[in-house]
């Protein structure tokens, strides 16, 4: 697959730092795909432009996206989660991706969601473990869990996050919660089998 097209559009409407996280994190979804037997070329297009929203203004993907469907209870309150459901859009309508995969990927790398597919965790997580511009002290904490697998790998995702958000005063979407439990659920009903 040639991708030049899609990192031209990147690279003209990314920050660079923003750019080389894409690139990072096409890489580590490649790898990530192999190593879970999903599509290496699919993954590294989703990693390449799930955050092709991101460096646009807040009140611009607001716009975008307060007529979507399926918005999470409080998503729109927090302006660091408009880049997902837009960067969707974005990339169907600026870029021409149809495949739901894809898309679905990429409107969920930010908040996830409970059920998520295989190809949505693995977007998810190596767009927190990419190497390029994540420091090693952030990544070896999922690394390590993702040798067990991707809900555990995930968990300390959410776990990470709602830290950070207690830490700073945030307010926690109850999506947020609601996965954290059921991967708790999900991972204990696993041992007693």
């Amino acid at each position: 697959m040639d991708y030049t097209k899609y990192k031209e559009w990147l690279k003209e409407n990314l920050e660079e730092e923003r750019y080389e996280h894409s690139l990072g994190t096409a890489e580590c979804a490649s790898e990530l795909a192999e190593k879970y037997g999903l599509d290496k070329e699919k993954a590294y297009l989703c990693g390449l432009i799930h955050d092709c929203a991101k460096c646009f203004s807040n009140e611009t993907l607001r716009n975008q996206i307060c007529n979507c469907e399926g918005l999470c209870e409080g998503e729109l309150e927090n302006p660091k989660t408009y880049h997902a459901p837009a960067g969707a859009i974005l990339a169907e309508q600026e870029l021409g991706i149809c495949d739901s995969e894809i898309l679905s990927a990429t409107r969920w790398h930010t908040l996830g969601k409970s059920d998520m597919t295989d190809f949505e965790k693995i977007i998810f997580i190596a767009d927190k473990i990419e190497k390029r511009t994540r420091p090693l002290e952030y990544r070896k904490p999922i690394e390590d869990a993702l040798e067990k697998s991707l809900d555990h790998a995930l968990l300390v995702c959410f776990g990470n996050t709602i830290k950070s958000l207690v830490d700073r005063n945030l307010g926690i979407c109850k999506t947020t919660i609601d996965i954290y439990n059921n991967l708790l659920n999900i991972l204990d009903s696993n041992k007693v089998k």
